[in-house]
């Protein structure tokens, strides 16, 4: 299967796969390069705007922000390039909301097609993730959702990327990465 032909179903079909599941918040190296390998080609083309046609359909929207969003954290940990299509899954979620995509799917599907509002660094879509995290009670979700927002609202970023992203941290951001809450990322 290459990049050309690689439908909606088959991104689902892998990323709701009992191995997957295993591993979706604590990956494995082997497990970051198996998805590098298959999917980085993907990826770029839906970077490119390639693969917009995915978001006609509850699940074509669904796969393009797994593509867009989780595949990086695999495929480019550890480097600026993971946060590269961040911005392009928050409008895919977006747009699948405005759609009503967000009524058609079950909650094991709908967290992760909310997902690219928890890591965006606007308060704004910060807020709008705890709130649907709480209206469809995404239990296992909420936590993280107000805490990724309690970050962006005190801090107007995640302190946590800053190196990544070379960006200078401040003094409040320092103490807090030094401290045991500290979210790594």
């Amino acid at each position: 299967m290459t990049a050309e032909n690689i439908e909606p179903a088959d991104i689902l079909a892998y990323w709701y796969s009992e191995l997957m599941q295993r591993h979706w918040f604590s990956s494995t190296p082997a497990l970051d390069g198996g998805i590098r390998e298959k999917y980085q080609r993907l990826w770029e083309r839906a970077a490119a705007g390639e693969l917009d046609h995915w978001q006609e359909s509850p699940d074509g929207a669904l796969a393009l922000v797994i593509v867009l969003d989780q595949f990086p954290l695999n495929m480019f940990r550890g480097k600026a390039e993971i946060f590269r299509t961040e911005r392009k899954a928050v409008e895919v979620t977006l747009n699948a909301l405005k759609n009503g995509f967000d009524k058609l799917l079950s909650k094991d599907r709908l967290r992760f097609l909310l997902m690219p509002l928890m890591h965006s660094e606007r308060l704004e879509e910060q807020d709008l993730s705890v709130k649907l995290f709480h209206q469809y009670e995404l239990t296992g979700n909420i936590k993280f959702a107000e805490h990724h927002r309690e970050l962006v609202r005190k801090y107007g970023r995640f302190p946590h990327r800053n190196a990544i992203l070379g960006r200078e941290n401040t003094q409040a951001e320092v103490e807090y990465l030094a401290s045991q809450n500290a979210f790594k990322g």
